[in-house]
């Protein structure tokens, strides 16, 4: 069934609402919401695994939501969230009894019942799941996901429910091809790019990237995800090679983008930033809410988030041209029909003398690794900063022993009482059950409170050597 929020890919411009340091409005509605994140490619399981290998425990990572979403959608029922794997017994005690936040009721259903729901709504079968008939029978109307694919619109469709977004609002909002064509008509700098239709024509790509004297470039797959559908090549010197590397699935969603490699000691380029705008799209509409900088590996796998970015002091006039640019994207995103929140990634070129470029990278058209940070810190402490950190533990330990450690050394954030702390958002687990990893959100009056609070917690659980 169509969506009843929007009009795929209409005409009209929404208005642009700047929140940034402020508690915007989310939905006055309730949802279903189906935590597909192993869906997140709509349909492409060979990056789905790349994915799952990349990130690890990641059927557990839906779990974030837990804690934000009657925050997203504050309507007056009950709303439904529709998990891969349950969540951790304590971390849910503290949602509820410790931080004071009304929780959503919850049911379980695994990536793989996901798609034999698929499969079982394209042969038009019954649908025999436990979660799939609590779906059916809820009293809200409306079913959302981390994508609109095919299965969750299949299903709404079904069972007469409607969705917030459309499948193709959600999919060519995920699209860097169709965002990095916007962004060229529009005349938005972007990075040198060439076009490659197929593997075999990639070696010629990066070769005209060489000649235009990068030494190194990136392959970008359409639809991607935390550095799943790129491709980094260190050395320019190498592309009769890569075609053979570059694996046909990127090609899914239509051609990957071939881009030179904008580094530190190239064309006058001294510092690179990483910030994002966070995004929220309701019916008429686009608010930005949040800015943040993206923690990046090496190889732009993203580990974590901070906000506010903390050289903004130094370039003065990057806030201006980020938020204007992030709504220029944001209204791009809204005429393709998605609705939600979101996230405008950039990436910002600072020479010696301080001038700079921004550059979009892509829109993620979801929620993403930014947005249940950003809602969290907005509710509890919304002028002041936070920071977002993944900690893997060097032994697997209970979620009950990561709270009473927290708290033993008066990390934990408490409302109320503290004016600081941790706040544990998620737990991963292993296929031992214990937990293995877990994100992590320092709140403090400052950057530099956060800092230290993540050290803290460093010291006080027993983390690896290495941030995750």
């Amino acid at each position: 069934m169509p969506s009843d929020l929007c009009s795929n890919e209409t005409e009209l411009t929404p208005r642009v609402v700047e929140a940034i340091g402020k508690t915007p409005g989310y939905w006055d509605r309730n949802v279903i919401f189906v935590a597909n994140l192993m869906g997140l490619f709509f349909g492409n399981e060979e990056e789905t695994q790349m994915l799952a290998a990349e990130v690890g425990e990641i059927d557990s990572y839906g779990g974030r939501l837990l804690p934000i979403l009657n925050l997203l959608y504050g309507g007056k029922e009950k709303n439904l969230l529709v998990l891969e794997h349950s969540p951790d017994a304590a971390l849910t005690d503290y949602f509820g009894e410790i931080a004071g936040l009304s929780l959503p009721e919850i049911a379980i259903l695994p990536h793989s019942d996901y798609l034999t729901l698929g499969n079982r709504l394209e042969r038009g079968e019954n649908l025999q799941h436990e979660a799939s008939r609590l779906i059916c029978d809820h009293e809200v109307q409306c079913l959302d996901g981390y994508v609109t694919d095919e299965i969750l619109e299949g299903l709404a469709g079904r069972i007469g429910k409607n969705t917030v977004s459309s499948v193709s609002g959600s999919r060519r909002g995920n699209n860097k091809w169709l965002l990095h064509s916007y962004l060229e008509e529009i005349g938005l700098p972007v990075p040198p790019t060439e076009i490659a239709e197929s593997p075999a024509a990639i070696p010629g790509r990066l070769k005209a990237l060489q000649n235009a004297g990068f030494s190194s470039a990136v392959i970008k797959a359409p639809m991607g995800a935390s550095g799943i559908g790129m491709t980094k090549v260190e050395a320019l010197s190498d592309c009769d090679e890569i075609a053979q590397s570059v694996p046909h699935h990127f090609f899914t969603e239509g051609p990957c983008l071939v881009q030179g490699w904008i580094k530190p000691g190239e064309f006058g380029v001294e510092t690179i930033r990483s910030p994002s705008v966070q995004l929220f799209l309701d019916q008429d509409s686009v608010v930005l809410y949040d800015l943040t900088e993206q923690i990046l590996s090496h190889d732009s796998v993203h580990e974590g988030n901070e906000s506010p970015p903390p050289y903004l002091g130094s370039l003065p006039d990057l806030k201006g041209e980020l938020l204007r640019q992030a709504a220029l994207a944001g209204q791009w995103l809204h005429r393709q029909g998605y609705r939600g929140t979101g996230s405008v990634d950039f990436l910002v070129a600072v020479d010696g003398a301080g001038r700079f470029t921004v550059y979009v990278c892509e829109i993620n058209a979801r929620v993403t690794g930014a947005t249940y940070p950003a809602v969290l810190a907005k509710h509890f402490l919304p002028e002041g900063a936070w920071l977002l950190r993944n900690l893997r533990f060097s032994e697997p330990v209970s979620g009950r022993a990561i709270i009473d450690l927290l708290a033993a050394s008066d990390d934990l954030y408490v409302p109320g009482k503290s004016e600081s702390g941790v706040f544990p958002v998620n737990f991963n687990f292993g296929k031992d059950g214990l937990i293995h990893k877990g994100q992590f959100l320092c709140l403090s009056a400052s950057p530099t409170g956060n800092q230290e609070l993540l050290h803290l917690a460093e010291i006080d659980l027993p983390c690896a050597p290495d941030r995750d």
